[in-house]
């Protein structure tokens, strides 16, 4: 009698580990991403990408490197280097004393719109700096006289405090307009104005003496020509300069920089 067979047993099934797949899919998506860079920076425009390299190298300072990385070459051509960045520095300096003079002239608006004064005081910010205008003798001056008038005393108590903390110069500058008869000339009036203007400053509104000066213009530097009552308004007038003190360069760019407000 023969013996009986046992069942042959089915091969068992081999399970291949695949986890490799997602490493590969992982490789194949970043080779695509790797060729769609290349493909958008063969498009790039030169022109363009000269200056944003240029323009972050000069940011950083640096010409060459010499760190780990030996890559060759110079990443700003060394006759841009020191012209770029001075360029780049002289207009940030300029940008942040426009808006140091921009929030002095806004303190005093908001004082003089506060007290009603608002009315024939005229800012303006240029390269020597904030100027204020008190336009109109009958507004701040008696008729053809330098007396300050009570309105003329009230606006300087409000812009002075602003302008005392800052140390800066300050400049006041007496204007006239021809057909005055109670002095020799239009010099004496306009000079008298200024110094009377300076002296209500430095007793009453807390200027130093040494950082305050007057000078006249007279009639030399009017902004019309005086053919009307109402023109001739406009050029009785006192400007009070505060000067920037800045270096000549970087005030050069302050109007440039009030583009950036």
């Amino acid at each position: 009698m023969s013996a009986r067979r046992r069942p042959r047993k089915k091969p068992e099934e081999h399970h291949v580990d695949e986890r490799w797949m997602a490493s590969y899919m992982d490789m194949v998506t970043v080779l695509m991403c790797l060729f769609i860079v290349l493909y958008a920076m063969s498009t790039v425009d030169q022109n363009k990408f000269d200056k944003l390299r240029n323009s972050l190298a000069t940011g950083f300072g640096t010409v060459a490197t010499t760190t780990v990385d030996t890559a060759e070459g110079t990443v700003v051509p060394p006759e841009q280097v020191n012209s770029d960045a001075q360029a780049f520095s002289e207009l940030e300096q300029a940008i942040q004393e426009a808006d140091r003079l921009k929030g002095l002239q806004e303190q005093m608006k908001a004082g003089l719109a506060a007290a009603g004064l608002s009315e024939n005081v005229d800012f303006t910010i240029s390269s020597r700096g904030l100027t204020v205008k008190l336009v109109g003798s009958q507004a701040f001056f008696e008729p053809d006289k330098p007396l300050l008038t009570e309105r003329a005393s009230q606006v300087l108590s409000i812009i002075a405090p602003v302008m005392a903390p800052t140390g800066l110069e300050i400049m006041v500058e007496g204007h006239a307009a021809n057909g005055i008869t109670a002095y020799p000339s239009t010099w004496e009036l306009s000079s008298a104005r200024s110094v009377n203007v300076l002296r209500y400053l430095v007793d009453n509104g807390g200027i130093a003496p040494a950082s305050v000066g007057a000078v006249a213009f007279g009639s030399a530097r009017q902004v019309n020509d005086d053919s009307t009552e109402a023109l001739m308004e406009l050029n009785r007038r006192v400007d009070i300069v505060v000067v920037s003190d800045k270096p000549e360069t970087i005030r050069a760019l302050i109007p440039e920089a009030l583009e950036y407000q």
